[in-house]
């Protein structure tokens, strides 16, 4: 008979029998509970109510499975005593190691010497003796990583383990608490606590402090976070994240998150008091913020949502690094949704951070009022939609206007057996529009309206060619026709959303290049192009080029209606272009240009490169602006590198430059490593321009970051929310 092939049949049905209600004997009234035995040899003494097996033993009990070279176990004593190589598995993976194990009630408590614990994947622990009792164990003189230990000569040592007396494992509540105990970075003692704890890395989230951030800089001086995290629920969380400097005040900062079916929302805030604010350095002042964003679903179509950015102060956010943006919009709003159909209403809050901004002529938007509908079936063979739009503007100085707009379209998409794309289009929209302060002659409120029809047509005629590797190239010519009266665009008519409109690769091919309601397109006119693209089995290059043509100018585009110059003021718009090379996940290259028709000039050049390789990367964006309506010229490149030059460091860096004024506007690097346990980086910053109160300052940042749980490598991310954003991601 091979004993290795047996379920309780090495020895007798008596002994197995024995045995098994040996063990069980604790837990009769339990019908389910079974004990399976394998072993190359078992023997059962009736005088002294003893089993030892030997010989590859291994036992399963309710789902813990013991193995060792010989067990034995005292029915009269209730013990169980394993010698040999002995390894205990529980059923949720952890794995303990042992030279002599001494167990108890059903292997659940016991003493163990010579004891180690595999903890989750990669969490390794080694004492010298333990004990367990149930969901609990206790070790001694101990050493704990959860980092990956690699099996070569001379790279054995952790990348970070703690050394302790004593080490409390608790697997009910997944934490571990050391006393005595020591941190020590590869191989190398560098903090001591007489107590630390930490979840083990079983647990994807826990209650306990972060890894702090240590730099100085000099406008805030040396500066201390001392980031909490408290998770207070599975789909509840908040950081509570606190900021010493030593000449900047201090700052507290929070941040709730919490997610629920079909919804969520997020909160942070803060609130600062710098005894050296203002502009000569001397003022106390406080400050604070708010920025936030929820979605919660009233019922299957309807949805109530809000986005929050305030601030108290113009400087506050890039002083203490929270933020670079430097225009806040708020909105609150309620919309439904049933199948294409929408319906919304909304209101915006603005408010603007730049120097040059007055915040008293900013619009409140309250209400916006947007409904769509568009029917499930087609409407006379085409596709039909209905948009109405109204909207209500107010500010505390300037013009206050009401806007409501109703507009319909119909289309139906052709294709011939050619292969050619004919798309027909025929719109009407109107606009009612009322003003209460004197615009443009003196007068307590005006009245206008406008009527805007068009009838359009798309053609398109694709022509490709491939081949049995994949490789195809397209070729398509593009062009357009719009059917539109004159004289859409009466002077008492308030600009107030269309007031940056430019021509650029995504509005080209529009039957309306205007992004707002308030300036419309009117006349004949013609968008004409050409699109190739060739695309291979690992990526694409695209090429774009495009130019509108109308009979006669049209006033409403005279560069001094708008912000910028709109490019197609004349008779012949500018021509726009884009090439792009797109091989994943290696290459992105995009080139975007806007070149003035009548002399040759680019007003816009924007290229934009971001290479990959392994954990390696760049990005490059280089943006060309000629001067228009007073301002002048701009020319400006955005570089970031990310290199990983040796296994797990990488270097990292990144420049902003004005290549006019040949001034460099900010610039960073440093130094990282990271691994699967273990991140450490440092960092220089250096901006060099000055806004109010805020002067050029610079930094030295240092981050450590203790791993527990499997995290992903990522790269060192420079920019994650605008251009220098890395000191606080």
């Amino acid at each position: 008979m091979n004993a290795r092939a047996l379920l309780c049949s090495v020895a007798s049905a008596a002994l197995v029998a024995a045995w098994s209600s040996a063990l069980a004997a604790p837990h009769a009234d339990k019908s389910d509970d079974q004990v399976l035995l394998q072993a190359d040899e078992a023997v059962y003494d009736s005088n002294t109510h003893v089993v030892t097996a030997r010989g590859h033993v291994e036992i399963d009990d309710g789902g813990r499975i013991l193995m060792a070279d010989s067990v034995s176990y005292d029915q009269d004593a209730d013990k169980v005593t394993a010698d040999g190589h002995v390894s205990l598995l529980e059923a949720n993976g952890n794995v303990a190691f042992a030279d002599h194990v001494t167990l108890t009630d059903h292997m659940r408590d016991g003493a163990l010497t010579g004891f180690g614990a595999l903890i989750g994947k990669n969490g390794r622990l080694v004492a010298a003796t333990a004990e367990r009792q149930g969901a609990v164990t206790v070790a001694h003189r101990i050493a704990y990583t959860p980092c990956k230990i690699c099996n070569k000569p001379g790279q054995r040592t952790p990348v970070w383990q703690i050394r302790a007396f004593r080490v409390t494992h608790d697997q009910t509540s997944h934490r571990i608490k050391f006393k005595d105990a020591t941190l020590a970075l590869f191989g190398v003692p560098v903090f001591y606590s007489p107590f630390l704890t930490e979840p083990d890395p079983t647990v994807h989230y826990a209650s306990g402090l972060l890894t702090p951030d240590l730099g100085n800089s000099t406008s805030i001086g040396y500066f201390l976070r001392l980031p909490y995290y408290w998770s207070i629920s599975p789909s509840q969380d908040a950081t509570i994240e606190p900021l010493l400097t030593t000449h900047g005040g201090d700052v507290l900062m929070g941040e709730y998150r919490q997610r629920w079916n079909h919804g969520g929302m997020w909160l942070q805030g803060s609130i600062a008091q710098n005894p050296n604010g203002g502009a000569n350095g001397e003022q106390s002042q406080i400050y604070a913020h708010l920025f936030g964003s929820g979605r919660v679903a009233l019922t299957p179509t309807w949805q109530f949502g809000y986005d929050a950015q305030i601030t108290s102060n113009d400087t506050y956010l890039k002083r203490y690094d929270i933020s670079q943006i430097d225009r806040l919009i708020s909105d609150l709003f309620v919309a439904g949704e049933q199948g294409r159909s929408r319906f919304a209403i909304s209101s915006y809050f603005f408010q603007g951070l730049r120097a040059t901004d007055n915040n008293t002529m900013f619009p409140v938007a309250l209400p916006l009022v947007e409904y769509t509908y568009i029917p499930l079936r087609k409407w006379l063979g085409g596709q039909f939609r209905l948009d109405v739009n109204g909207v209500a503007i107010s500010r505390d100085v300037g013009i206050n206007d009401q806007r409501l707009t109703m507009e319909t379209r119909w289309r139906i998409p052709v294709i011939t057996g050619s292969g050619q794309l004919w798309t027909f289009q025929l719109d009407a929209r109107g606009d009612a529009y009322h003003t209460d302060t004197p615009y443009p002659l003196p007068s307590s409120g005006h009245y206008a309206a406008r009527g805007l029809p068009y009838a359009a047509v798309d053609w398109r005629w694709p022509f490709i060619a491939y081949n049995a590797s994949g490789k195809s190239i397209i070729v398509e010519p593009i062009a357009q026709i719009v059917v539109a009266p004159y004289g859409g665009n009466p002077t008492n008519i308030p600009n107030e959303d269309s007031r940056n409109v430019e021509l650029d690769d995504n509005n080209i091919f529009s039957f309306d290049q205007v992004p707002g309601y308030d300036i419309a397109q009117t006349g004949p006119r013609a968008n004409v192009g050409l699109r190739a693209e060739s695309r291979f089995y690992s990526g694409y290059v695209e090429a774009l080029v495009g130019q509108t043509f109308r009979l006669k100018p049209d006033p409403a585009f005279a560069s001094e209606s708008f912000a910028v110059d709109s490019g197609f003021a004349g008779t012949k718009s500018d021509i726009v272009g884009r090439f792009s090379m797109k091989f994943p996940p290696y290459m992105d290259l995009t080139n975007r240009l806007d070149i003035d028709e009548s002399n040759g000039t680019v007003r816009r050049n924007e290229i934009y490169l971001t290479g990959t390789y392994g954990r390696s990367s760049t990005r490059i964006s280089y943006i060309q602006l000629a001067s228009t309506l007073g301002l002048p010229a701009r020319q400006e490149v955005n570089a970031q590198a990310d290199i990983n030059f040796y296994e797990n460091w990488q270097a990292f860096a990144a420049i902003r430059r004005d290549l006019i004024a040949n001034q460099t506007l900010e610039n960073e690097f440093g130094l990282g490593y990271e691994d699967e346990c273990l991140g450490v980086s440092v960092a220089y910053r250096r901006k060099y321009t000055q806004d109010r109160d805020l002067p050029p300052s610079t930094s030295i940042i240092l981050r450590i970051k203790l791993k527990t749980t499997d995290t992903p490598i990522q790269p060192f991310s420079l920019f994650p929310e605008d251009v220098f954003a890395y000191v606080r991601p």
